[in-house]
């Protein structure tokens, strides 16, 4: 009959809807959908039980700062390992003290040993973006299918490079940082650090993009007189991984620096969450006579 109502229609499930009766099955969709949400958003107000969780693969102060601000005053804490910075110990680590015009030809001696085949991945860690395209031209005019990525690139070519990466067709690659935390690239063989990062935390991140899921890798660092001032820090990883420390880093000192307050250097204690409560004093006031 010409003055019945339309129902709506899904033309997924009824290929002979007229678009007025798909237009109106979308809305009556759309409808479903958001009161769905509705009813989640009122349940989670009304949920007085809350969980939350956070993750973290080192513990730097601005890491612990952070947890501080959102967790509650008591958290459960579950560590996997030691709290101290520790390196996975699936990766062999080796360190080399090398002068920085020595690096260029040292790097390619080492792609000779590790990258001979050119079929398996190795990833090469440099510091700036201007060092990471002067290490791919270099390279590349030597012969060698390279990509690289980091921040001067636009995201496409970043993304391209990667692909081409984890697919194979080109299984050398040069990054910076960007590439250190939260990229899973599968069947990385050998890391190297043409220059070493600003922290140690960075490090451990850095070869840990090899000797993932149970296998094996190998981290070959290069490490210069100005980077000195890690060099106990750096020390220190070795040892907790039981490697070889080399007795040139030695010579560095095994001295730690202490963590620094950005607002109090290093004269400050961290308080922890079960420390007593500050008491608060009232004074009398002074101008006040009997």
């Amino acid at each position: 009959m010409a003055n019945e109502l339309p129902f709506p229609c899904c033309p997924k499930l009824s290929p002979a809807c007229s678009p007025f009766q798909e237009m109106l099955g979308n809305v009556v969709l759309y409808g479903l959908f958001y009161y769905m949400f509705l009813l989640m958003d009122l349940a989670l107000l009304n949920c007085t039980v809350r969980q939350m969780v956070m993750f973290s693969a080192t513990w730097p102060p601005s890491v612990h700062q952070l947890a501080q601000e959102f967790m509650d005053p008591n958290p459960v804490k579950v560590v996997v390992g030691s709290e101290d910075l520790a390196a996975n110990h699936d990766v062999m680590q080796i360190v080399e003290v090398i002068e920085d015009r020595s690096r260029d030809a040292r790097l390619v001696a080492l792609l000779e040993k590790y990258h001979k085949s050119q079929r398996n991945r190795v990833l090469v860690f440099v510091l700036y973006k201007k060092e990471a395209s002067r290490v791919e031209n270099m390279l590349q005019r030597r012969g060698w299918k390279v990509v690289s990525v980091h921040g001067d690139k636009a995201q496409h070519d970043r993304t391209k490079a990667l692909s081409l990466f984890k697919d194979g067709t080109s299984p050398l690659m040069i990054a910076t940082d960007v590439a250190a935390r939260g990229l899973d690239i599968p069947d990385v063989e050998v890391v190297i650090n043409y220059s070493f990062p600003l922290t140690t935390e960075d490090y451990v991140h850095r070869i840990g993009r090899t000797g993932r899921a149970g296998k094996k890798g190998v981290a070959h660092t290069f490490f210069m007189h100005e980077n000195k001032g890690l060099a106990g820090e750096l020390v220190n990883v070795l040892r907790e991984a039981g490697q070889i420390v080399p007795d040139a880093l030695m010579k560095f000192g095994t001295h730690v620096k202490k963590k620094e307050s950005k607002l109090y250097g290093a004269h400050f204690k961290e308080i922890t969450a079960d420390a007593p409560k500050s008491m608060k004093i009232k004074f009398d006031n002074s101008d006040d006579e009997d």
